[in-house]
């Protein structure tokens, strides 16, 4: 079993930054890759980054240039710093860990971008 504990969401004005975290516990050693996704009001959980076992990020394109996924593995957490926020970022962020056959989720942070 692995545990994922998202924080870092909050409320910030257009063009802000925030930090998401998200830190893993429980039989961690097998995951091959972890992802951020996102949930807006009415609309599909939807991809935003992803780390995979070999070093390798992926972006969604409506985040490239302006999202950082990382990790520090010393303390189990995977990181999304965001940057430039815009209204259409405003949704609940979801922590993503994928073992072998089992994904695991996170309960989630609210992230809302508004003046």
């Amino acid at each position: 079993q692995v545990q994922l504990v998202e924080s870092g969401g909050g409320l910030v004005q257009p063009g802000g930054s925030l930090r998401l975290s998200c830190a893993a516990s429980g039989n961690i050693f097998s995951i091959y890759a972890m992802s951020w996704y996102r949930q807006a009001p009415g609309k599909q959980r939807e991809l935003v980054a992803t780390f995979t076992g070999g070093g390798t990020t992926t972006y969604a394109d409506s985040v490239k240039g302006r999202f950082t996924i990382s990790r520090d593995n010393a303390k189990n957490t995977m990181y999304l710093q965001m940057n430039s926020l815009k209204p259409e970022d405003t949704a609940v962020y979801y922590c993503n860990a994928r073992q072998a056959a089992t994904t695991y989720w996170g309960q989630g942070t609210q992230v809302t971008v508004s003046s």
